[in-house]
């Protein structure tokens, strides 16, 4: 087991500053040749294989993590979760602690849940008065269309002072090194003159185009399927109510788009471990190309999968209560989900996986406050869960997004529950962070990444959606009672 010195931040680099650099020289040791490995004849090394990588999945190494500062962790604790709190996160804080990556994801954490509070605000009044009415959504349309433009411009701002004020404004992908998972014949880079992989691009592009795309466009098509099976359970429970209309059956009403919204993250968790083989086997140099098409196989299928039931209902039904019905049911059990896996299930198997090795240690313990041996320090958060990453937590606020900036002119509580989302989000991810998981290597970053084009994609999308819902609305149908072409002209120039 290996693992890096947790250094004392006081110097000209940052803690999470030092452990990049340890991690990078790890990453880049490679093979130069075919050989075995010290004192483990039945391991051999692949010239231009990475090192590390080869001695963890044969289990020589266990597992290479930094160490926790107790001291510091204590300090960032205090300031980020342990007191309620109504004042900004530590965002330097988290900077110096974990690296540019994470504090910009809680960063934008932060941006985007005051940025739906305007929402929020215009959204529970509109929904009191118009609860009924479910085609008086015209003005919240046109509110929606101008706020989801406007917030990522304005995140931009926010997060170029960040990144400024981090140092890592300028920071430049031109020159990244060769992924550690990235293997091939060992060569000589013709721009750096140094010895590493290389791996024909024709191989890879022939890997996407033959096996990955035609997977994706399979993996649409079933849940294409396993959405016309909800639209046939919803008819059924429809009919049994219109004929027996009583508590029980306007109950059942929620049945199957409960059962829809579950059966859509257990689809999404598989789909997700099978992009990530392929795109892990399509063996891309980079670590920015290979985090692009992870992104863009997992987007396309994620919104495909949440949304496509929406435009379905909005645009092909044409049913304003099943929308805001099936919105509210998907985005309320998604949520409730994300959370008890999130928050409540790490914490629950992290207590019982250090129950015994607490107890352990605490009887090795004269005193109460001494602190740990680092031996000690080195097992207990051996057990601790690994931190995979900004993706999924990225990937949750991707769809949220969604669910807002789509569809909440028909149920504008979206927002409100969104918000008090973000709220517990930060708390318990702040807590996972310090508490549950191990320490993870940094990673400078001078943005949020393709991320922000996501976001922007979904924002474009909004733009066109609500446009077209304002198009369907009565009120604007009145306007155009003999053409329906110039509506359909007017709202396109609109958009």
């Amino acid at each position: 087991m290996f693992f890096a010195p947790p250094g004392d931040g006081d110097g000209f680099l940052s803690m999470a500053e030092c452990q990049y650099i340890v991690k990078h020289e790890l990453d880049t040791l490679r093979a130069k040749e075919e050989t075995h490995v010290p004192g483990y004849s039945h391991v051999k090394l692949y010239p231009g294989k990475s090192i590390i990588r080869r001695l963890l999945s044969k289990r020589i190494l266990v597992q290479i993590f930094p160490l926790h500062h107790k001291e510091e962790l204590k300090r960032l604790s205090f300031s980020w979760y342990k007191k309620v709190k109504l004042s900004l996160q530590p965002l330097d804080d988290i900077r110096h602690y974990y690296g540019e990556g994470q504090a910009l994801y809680f960063g934008f954490l932060e941006y985007f849940t005051f940025a739906l509070v305007p929402m929020a605000l215009f959204g529970v009044p509109y929904y009191l008065f118009d609860w009924e009415d479910y085609d008086k959504y015209v003005v919240f349309a046109v509110f929606n269309v101008v706020w989801c433009t406007i917030i990522l411009e304005l995140w931009k701002r926010f997060s170029a002072s960040l990144a400024y004020r981090w140092g890592t404004l300028s920071r430049k992908k031109a020159f990244e090194e060769p992924r550690p998972g990235f293997h091939g014949v060992l060569g000589f880079n013709p721009v750096t003159g140094r010895e590493e992989p290389l791996y024909s691009n024709t191989k890879r592009q022939l890997r996407i185009y033959l096996v990955s795309l035609p997977f994706v466009l399979l993996c649409l098509y079933l849940s294409l399927y396993v959405m016309m099976i909800y639209f046939h359970m919803e008819g059924w429970v429809l009919s049994m109510h219109d004929q027996d209309p009583t508590f029980w059956t306007g109950v059942l009403l929620y049945i199957p788009s409960i059962i829809y919204a579950v059966v859509i993250e257990a689809i999404n968790l598989v789909y997700r471990y099978a992009a990530e083989f392929l795109t892990e086997w399509e063996n891309h140099r980079l670590e920015s190309s290979y985090q692009n098409h992870l992104v863009l196989k997992v987007l396309v299928f994620n919104f495909f999968n949440c949304f496509a039931s929406l435009f379905y209902i909005a645009f092909v039904m044409q049913d304003m209560a099943l929308l805001r019905q099936s919105l509210a049911t998907l985005l309320i059990t998604s949520q409730i989900l994300n959370q008890v896996m999130e928050a409540f299930f790490p914490y629950w198997l992290q207590r019982r996986r250090n129950k015994k090795m607490i107890r352990k240690l605490q009887k090795r313990r004269a005193f109460g406050d001494k602190e740990l041996p680092l031996a000690d320090q080195v097992r207990l958060e051996t057990d601790m869960c690994t931190y995979l990453g900004t993706f999924d937590d990225y990937l949750e606020l991707f769809l949220l997004f969604g669910y807002v900036s789509l569809f909440s002119c028909v149920y504008p509580l979206a927002a409100v529950l969104v918000v008090l989302n973000n709220i517990t989000e930060v708390y318990s991810d702040a807590f996972k962070m310090c508490r549950v998981f191990k320490r993870p290597f940094a990673d400078p970053a001078a943005n949020i990444g393709v991320w922000q084009l996501a976001f922007e994609t979904m924002s474009v999308i909004a733009v066109v959606t609500n446009c077209a819902l304002i198009g369907m609305s009565p009120q604007i149908k009145a306007y155009f009672p003999d053409s329906e072409t110039q509506l359909i002209l007017w709202t396109v120039t609109i958009e």
